[in-house]
């Protein structure tokens, strides 16, 4: 059969099979193993994109390490706010050195941040040591594109502006054996003015259902019993099938799936949180009780400003609908202080939301203009001086607030699933309880992956101290 007669993960699996045989050649000269290092900046997307990348460098036969001195090192990269990037060239600045003292290692560079026209332009004239650069949007190409590079030997550019294509069953390594994030969907349109995302992720695509749960029953059989599901906007999943399932609907189908214990998800909009997705937190015991809600403001103004369209009468109400029906459930959210025009009112309006709702955690922002987006050029930009004052009192205020609503559940009994031993003290274990609290206890390396149940005797503000409680 010609290359081009096979289906794309056929292909790529062909180029890594080329890959790998350069690879074997090239350790079979040095007489030594040939190592790589993925370094990954932002969020759990970029985290799940790491996986599918270290697969492939292992399947091509490479040697994962935590080094950036590695033969090849990747810079899978965040976009989201600017310090992002200026992260990023310091790092290619310092890796330019590196690379002196070892002139055949490879540096490759992916994710959001090469999908700005920009950055790439800046990278071809001052950053030439840089041997691949892609997007996004053809990450499944890794095989192929580090073929190009060993036999074109100059710098392999492959940005795609959008797409509507998902590759299944590529390798992928889990970082943990007992959990492991799933792609639902890709891509955004809701568009937040402040939001880069929606043009460097592209436009919503949901993945067929029969493959997300084929994924999850493979995964569960590979021992994960806790699985997230992620998308930029979990809520919106499947209206772009041929045919549609809700984002609940397929919740109530994971849950069905045999020995997978808990089920997270993340990002929830709130405008498209339905009541049908609240009804099945509540009845279906194997969802987490934890739900990150990103607010971004709490004056309605401001949101509409946003573009995010709810106001915060509406996010109020949700809220409510949610601790109805989930008691016990653990709210998180992002909050971004200092947005274009925002007055010290509005701010308070924020404030306001903040002990109303008395969250468990918040990840606080102070606004971050990105290039290509509305709010960037937007009158009233509020000066940094206002922007650091408002910022130091919301975070104290979410802090005290967090630290009281962790103590809820001190003295109970919960499960906890243990994650790794305690780097602090090789005595403890620690672990997550479904509200997503952190929790130490005594144990050692047998526990990790398995659900003990474990009395919280002492919090400590954001996490607990707890003893496991015999069977």
């Amino acid at each position: 059969m010609r290359i081009e007669e096979l289906t794309e993960a056929q292909r790529q699996y062909y180029y890594i099979e080329q890959c790998h045989q350069w690879v074997a050649g090239r350790e079979k000269a040095l007489g030594r193993p040939l190592t790589a290092a993925v370094i990954t900046f932002g969020c759990q997307m970029n985290a799940r994109d790491s996986e599918k990348l270290t697969g492939i460098l292992e399947k091509i036969g490479y040697h994962m390490v935590d080094s950036e001195s590695a033969d090849f090192v990747i810079y899978n990269t965040c976009t989201v706010r600017e310090n992002a990037n200026m992260r990023v060239y310091g790092r290619l600045g310092h890796m330019k050195q590196v690379k002196r003292k070892n002139p055949d290692m490879f540096i490759a560079l992916c994710g959001c941040m090469m999908q700005e026209p920009e950055v790439v332009e800046k990278l071809k004239k001052s950053y030439r040591h840089v041997n691949l650069i892609f997007g996004t949007h053809n990450i499944f190409k890794f095989a192929e594109l580090i073929y190009r590079r060993i036999h074109e030997e100059k710098m392999v550019i492959d940005i795609w502006k959008d797409t509507d294509q998902i590759v299944e069953d590529l390798p992928n390594d889990r970082k943990y054996p007992f959990k492991t994030g799933i792609n639902i969907m890709f891509g955004c349109n809701n568009f937040c003015s402040y939001c880069i995302v929606p043009y460097v992720r592209g436009r919503e695509r949901s993945r067929q259902p029969e493959d997300i749960l084929r994924e999850i029953e493979s995964v569960v059989a590979d021992g994960v019993v806790e699985v997230m599901l992620l998308g930029q906007n979990v809520n919106s999943y499947g209206k772009n099938l041929e045919e549609p399932l809700s984002f609940a609907e397929l919740l109530r189908k994971i849950c069905r799936i045999d020995g997978l214990l808990r089920v997270r998800f993340m990002t929830s909009h709130p405008k498209d949180l339905s009541d049908e997705l609240i009804q099945v937190m509540a009845e279906e015991p194997k969802i987490c009780r934890h739900l990150h809600l990103p607010l971004q403001s709490g004056s309605t103004e401001i949101l509409d400003k946003m573009n995010r369209r709810y106001t915060k009468e509406s996010y109020l109400r949700l809220v409510d609908k949610l601790r109805a029906a989930c008691p016990d459930i653990s709210i998180t959210t992002d909050i971004i202080v200092g947005f274009p025009g925002e007055t010290e009112d509005d701010f308070l309006e924020t404030m306001d939301v903040v002990r109303k709702v008395r969250y468990d955690s918040a990840y606080t922002f102070i606004y971050s203009k990105r290039t290509g987006t509305p709010a960037a050029v937007m009158e009233n930009q509020v000066p940094e001086t206002v922007v650091k004052d408002r910022f130091n009192r919301l975070l104290e205020e979410v802090q005290t607030i967090a630290a009281d609503v962790c103590s809820r559940f001190e003295g109970s009994i919960q499960d906890v699933l243990v994650e790794e031993v305690n780097h602090q003290d090789p005595e403890l274990v620690t672990g997550r309880m479904s509200s997503n609290i952190v929790v130490h206890f005594k144990g050692d390396a047998s526990l990790i992956g398995k659900i003990v149940p474990v009395k919280l005797t002492s919090c400590r503000n954001f996490y607990y101290i707890g003893e496991p409680v015999q069977a």
